[in-house]
């Protein structure tokens, strides 16, 4: 049985442990927002898959049916775009070091690939800075970013199969 001093002493550690992280979050923070490095299962890499894949569907969903919004439209696309690129980002943080290196050429052409579905966006903003009324803007962007996510979710399926990525 512990002593009344040794509880204490355990307490104290305990509450001085607590101070410092609610004063200094950032010392105790090593890897990143998590507090620990991401699993690099197989499992969590099909989750993590499967996450992006939905992503994608959301961003084509609204892609589809952001004509029908009075106000926000936008606004909602860019949303799912930017849940989109967190979800990928997410992912690729579940991969080992020797499929990041592996298909590195394949990530590089993926985050490429969001890049070009990002200018989508500049482009809405510059046709409506240039009188294109605000609605035709839209349904271009739209139509593009819904194909041009479908021709990126192939080519990320087709990397990771290449890459086994999710069944090693």
């Amino acid at each position: 049985m512990k002593s009344k001093a040794g509880k204490l002493a355990v307490a104290a550690g305990l509450a001085a442990l607590v101070i410092l992280a609610l004063l200094c979050p950032r010392l105790l923070r090593a890897q990143g927002p998590w507090g620990f490095a991401p699993p690099t299962t197989p499992m969590a890499q099909r989750n993590a898959l499967n996450v992006v894949q939905s992503q994608v569907n959301w961003l084509q969903n609204s892609a589809r049916t952001a004509s029908g919004y009075d106000t926000g439209a936008y606004g909602m696309v860019w949303q799912q775009f930017s849940m989109l690129c967190t979800a990928y980002n997410s992912f690729k943080a579940t991969l080992t070091q020797q499929q990041l290196a592996a298909g590195a050429n394949e990530w590089a052409e993926l985050d490429a690939g969001l890049g070009i579905l990002q200018e989508a966006f500049k482009d809405y903003q510059q046709e409506v800075a240039a009188g294109q009324s605000s609605a035709s803007a839209l349904r271009r962007m739209c139509q593009d970013l819904d194909e041009a996510a479908g021709v990126w979710w192939q080519e990320l399926s087709n990397d990771s199969v290449q890459l086994s990525v999710g069944w090693q």
